[in-house]
């Protein structure tokens, strides 16, 4: 018994680096392959992660003093490094189905280790015509967007990632802003994080998501899944293995004092 305990307690330090992992998804988070109006982004790709207003949570994804914001989703980066001077790039592209009637939005806000905002990398929110980016009464981008300009690519956008509203369109505005590139210098070291959020604003019908792809610090990627460590998994399956094989060789003699 002590070593099937002792077996199982290296199984549970397996499964704990592997849940060290800081990225935290709250609401609708995953990894799509392209499909629809998202193709393949510039960098990261052909792969990409998201968040959705599709099964989104009260509250979540939304921008502080900002109203009307009802359920969203949000996915926060783990702590990274950065010198002054560093650049941070990544890609991103909006895409909504609700259009300009219900003016939807997403963004990619800096915080630091504090969870203090630093400010927001962009902010995208659909018009019937003219930039979504920075969103109309959302705070001013900190980043440099490339294009400069961001018209929304009208039309019901097909995607995935919208639910049962793929496809759909609610009011002019809808559509997708196709793959834009944030890029931004540290003013400060020290250790940061990013939060990607979309929401739905005054409804919760119509879904809008935030494609984003290729987050890297000086050219390093930052991690934005919580994809488990090699060594970690391996740890948890050889100490779950041994315990099956202990549990095997344990069975006959328990069966024997009970003959």
């Amino acid at each position: 018994m002590k070593m099937i305990l002792k077996l199982a307690a290296v199984a549970a330090i397996a499964f704990s680096a592997n849940s060290a992992n800081a990225v935290t998804c709250i609401g609708t988070c995953g990894t799509l392959a392209p499909n629809g109006v998202v193709i393949a982004p510039p960098s990261g790709g052909p792969n990409y992660e998201y968040v959705s207003t599709a099964g989104g949570v009260a509250g979540a994804g939304q921008i502080s003093g900002i109203a009307g914001g009802t359920n969203g989703s949000q996915l926060t980066t783990d702590l990274f490094t950065a010198a002054v001077g560093d650049p941070l790039n990544f890609f991103f592209n909006f895409v909504t189905s609700d259009g300009a009637g219900f003016s939807d939005y997403g963004f990619a806000e800096l915080l630091d280790s504090t969870n203090t905002s630093v400010g927001f990398l962009f902010t995208a929110r659909t018009v019937p015509s003219g930039n979504t980016s920075p969103g109309f009464n959302l705070p001013a981008n900190i980043s440099t967007l490339s294009p400069l300009t961001s018209p929304i690519v009208g039309g019901g956008p097909a995607w995935s990632a919208l639910g049962s509203d793929s496809g759909r369109c609610f009011s002019s505005g809808c559509g997708y802003t196709g793959w834009i590139q944030s890029t931004y210098e540290f003013a400060s070291a020290g250790s940061y994080k990013i939060r990607f959020g979309t929401t739905n604003t005054t409804d919760t019908i119509f879904n809008s998501g935030l494609a984003f792809s290729g987050l890297t610090v000086k050219g390093e990627p930052v991690p934005t899944g919580a994809v488990p460590e090699p060594a970690a998994w391996m740890m948890m399956l050889l100490g779950m293995g041994a315990i099956g094989y202990s549990l095997r060789r344990k069975k006959p003699v328990a069966l024997a004092q009970f003959a």
